[in-house]
């Protein structure tokens, strides 16, 4: 299920190459990408009531109708016409958006109902299915995009994931039961809130994941501005999700031996210095080291977001996590509306000044380890 949801969305790069050199070319890359960034808005700000909703009990009525919801709006992009900016925000960025948020944040919540002592490699191993979407979609949309145009490759899209999201709904169960007890949210909500240790976590995340995405948005379009060679331009998104695979998986590995925020302290400063390393990424060979490198430590960053969580559960049968979860996805979901419109605006087109969003994105992530310590 996070192949079908955060998978399109670490994707998107290939969206804003498109848009901005065709389907909306006389919007600027910042309008552009308020479409990728307003629909993971909506997949992390979604994940609040979804998280409640979870656990009271409603994970099959949640997956179920994030699916459909999810799947009508992916077959209305495909009918969306040339520079009708609207028809491809309300598709991609609303529908698509919000049935990915009633999917995202209980098919990783439902996780931790089978794992404790390696909660950290599990969830990193679900959440590594983005990054093998992240290989899967770029590679489909460039391809059906140049043979048989834009409509047709988001169908394609539409109908693999209507398959996959058949088996998803099919096999997923909850352990645990529903935690139903009246007048028990507030007082936890009120208990997690005034959690000083976890709202200073809270704040380092919301820099990191306010700079993070920025490759992932931009540098397809990166790649094709300075005349790269059309296979790794095509190629560069899947590049940077393919190495994020491994990247979600073996820092998790790491993690349950040194601790989730020992771990991730050293994958944000590594990921802040690589950020600056893509002015050197002006070649075809620069592109693939920094897209493989990038990949993997932003990968290991993003993935242990969530498990390092588990280091302020406070509850011994781990109740206050699901919850936990979902106010950090609500957080979360305002620098990923911002960071990458912001990105586009500092970009100040027609000159393109890319320094100024390569910067202000590597200075971002940094900032967790300065918020943290």
């Amino acid at each position: 299920m996070t192949f079908c949801t955060f998978g399109v969305v670490q994707s998107f790069g290939v969206y804003q190459d498109y848009y901005t050199r065709f389907a909306l070319n006389e919007h600027s890359p910042s309008e552009i990408s308020w479409i990728g960034s307003v629909q993971v808005f909506c997949l992390f700000a979604f994940g609040l009531p979804a998280g409640k909703l979870f656990d009271l009990g409603y994970f099959h009525h949640l997956i179920i109708g994030g699916s459909l919801l999810y799947l009508f709006s992916t077959f209305m992009l495909s009918l969306a016409q040339s520079h009708h900016y609207y028809q491809y925000f309300l598709a991609q960025s609303i529908g698509a958006g919000i049935g990915m948020g009633m999917m995202f944040i209980p098919s990783i919540s439902v996780t931790a109902h089978y794992f404790r002592k390696r909660r950290s490699l599990a969830m990193g191993i679900v959440i590594a299915g983005s990054s093998l979407g992240g290989c899967i979609y770029p590679i489909m949309l460039n391809n059906i995009f140049e043979a048989a145009g834009f409509g047709w490759g988001i169908r394609a899209v539409g109908f693999m994931d209507l398959g996959l999201l058949i088996i998803a709904n099919s096999i997923m169960r909850t352990r645990l039961p529903p935690n139903r007890r009246k007048g028990k949210s507030s007082p936890m909500v009120k208990e997690i809130l005034t959690d000083v240790a976890y709202l200073f976590y809270m704040a380092g995340s919301f820099l990191m994941f306010w700079g993070v995405f920025v490759p992932f948005f931009y540098l397809q379009l990166w790649s094709a501005l300075h005349h790269i060679n059309s296979t790794v331009t095509k190629y560069s998104i899947t590049i940077m999700n393919a190495t994020s695979i491994v990247g979600r998986v073996l820092p998790n590995l790491i993690a349950d031996k040194y601790g989730p925020l020992n771990t991730i302290i050293v994958l944000c400063f590594v990921t802040g210095c690589l950020v600056f390393s893509m002015f050197g990424a002006t070649t075809a060979s620069g592109i693939i080291v920094f897209g493989i490198f990038y990949g993997f430590f932003s990968g290991g960053a993003v993935s242990l977001a969530t498990p390092g969580i588990s280091s302020y559960v406070t509850h011994s049968d781990a109740s206050d996590l699901p919850l936990r979860i979902a106010i950090l996805s609500f957080t979360l979901s305002l620098p990923l509306l911002t960071g990458n419109p912001l990105a586009g605006a500092l970009l100040s087109p027609p000159r393109l000044l890319w320094h100024r969003p390569i910067i202000l994105a590597a200075v971002r992530q940094s900032f967790f380890n300065l918020v943290y310590a």
